[in-house]
């Protein structure tokens, strides 16, 4: 299953023996690597037991870097220089064209969570946020076509927001969240796991939503489901975790 990581550093879930390339949808049309970054690192390498491995990921970062200049050519053509997509959405339908096309599995790291200052509601910056993410995965989902049945997307934060707000009206580094699952073949309309009325009695200090359900557990159900895993292979990917059956796919 070959994966990638639309990120400018290879995250940790992807780090390990297979060749796995990264490349920033931020950096689309410029090289990953110039030619005088490219001689330096081949002559730092030279002669060393990673010599085959640099050189290849050299080339494979190079490869990846080719085929996402040639799609913005392709959309730059077809826009007839009208305004371009921008943010998330341009970078989901660059995505998706790849992993329709050639990767099974892929990360991406969306920032801009962190507000800490005028969070807004219904309006705001944070509406604003949630509104040009839920424009990326539609136009994600749009772009895979007759594939979106085949897919699955997960959408989680490493951490949530506080239910109160704080002084500056913003909302500071919290601990329960919500997930997001969504696919073709996902049986959603639903909320899925453990539930709490949202009352204060049930706030963890008495300011925070409390951690009802692990997002490993979440995980490692979902892989279960897609790829077969046993419960050891399970293990081995979430140690000390047992996933939850939410029949999500």
């Amino acid at each position: 299953m070959p994966a990638i990581a639309f990120t400018d550093a290879l995250p940790l879930t992807f780090q390990g023996s297979d060749r796995i390339p990264n490349i920033s949808l931020k950096s689309v049309g410029k090289p990953a690597f110039d030619d005088r970054q490219v001689r330096i690192l081949t002559a730092m390498y030279a002669g060393h037991p990673l010599e085959p491995a640099v050189a290849s990921g050299l080339e494979l970062r190079r490869e990846v870097a080719q085929t996402m200049e040639q799609m913005s050519e392709e959309m730059r053509n077809a826009s007839r220089d009208a305004l371009s997509i921008k943010g998330f959405e341009l970078e989901a339908e660059r995505m998706a064209r790849l992993m329709r096309d050639t990767y099974r599995i892929g990360f991406v790291d969306v920032g801009g969570w962190d507000t800490h200052v005028n969070e807004g509601a219904a309006q705001g910056a944070l509406a604003s946020n949630l509104t040009g993410l839920g424009r990326g995965l539609a136009a994600f989902a749009q772009s895979l076509g007759p594939e979106w049945r085949n897919t699955v997307v997960v959408v989680l934060s490493e951490f949530g927001r506080t239910f109160r707000e704080n002084g500056n009206r913003g909302t500071d580094h919290g601990h329960g969240s919500v997930y997001w699952v969504m696919g073709g073949g996902v049986s959603g309309g639903r909320i899925a796991g453990e539930q709490q009325a949202l009352e204060r009695a049930n706030l963890f200090q008495d300011r925070d939503y409390p951690v009802l359900n692990d997002y490993r557990a979440l995980l490692g159900d979902l892989f279960r489901s897609m790829w077969g895993l046993s419960p050891a292979q399970c293990a081995r990917v979430f140690p000390q975790t047992t996933p939850v059956r939410l029949s999500l796919v």
